[in-house]
């Protein structure tokens, strides 16, 4: 029932569909993910490596170099070598990914807006609550998984 339940969501949801993110941004969900990320990060005054920027998405470091490379051949990040570790890169959003990722970021809380008010208001606490301990039960495998 679980996992009809999630492929259920995924599906409808739009997870799918790679050059279009769910909120309808011309964009897959990762990059918008990524961008995203970046958006926080940079808010905070925080630099990002790459490694970080993989481990807040759940995606290994091939494939955050390849995410990374697509952002900076956009425009819409740079890359440098990490001051204290040659070996780390770090990344920055450009003006253009800022102005893009405040556009997903915006569109993203408005359909979760959306779908928040289309629950029954008597709901909505138990779907909060049983998408945080659904979450938690997926953190706990993937560390499991991952010594």
């Amino acid at each position: 029932m679980l996992r009809e339940q999630i492929q259920r969501f995924v599906r409808s949801f739009g997870l799918l569909v790679t050059r279009q993110t769910p909120c309808g941004q011309p964009v897959s969900p990762s990059y918008a993910h990524a961008l995203m990320v970046l958006l926080e990060r940079d808010s905070a005054g925080a630099p990002t490596t790459q490694t970080e920027l993989g481990a807040a998405l759940g995606i290994d470091k091939s494939n955050v170099a390849r995410l990374c490379s697509r952002l900076e051949e956009a425009g819409h990040a740079e890359q440098s070598p990490a001051p204290d570790d040659a070996r780390s890169r770090l990344v920055r959003l450009t003006a253009p990914g800022r102005r893009m990722a405040q556009r997903i970021t915006e569109a993203s809380r408005d359909r979760f807006a959306r779908i928040h008010a289309a629950l029954p208001r008597a709901q909505r606490a138990t779907v909060l609550e049983a998408l945080a301990l659904l979450n938690d039960a997926v953190e706990t495998l993937r560390e499991d998984s991952n010594p």
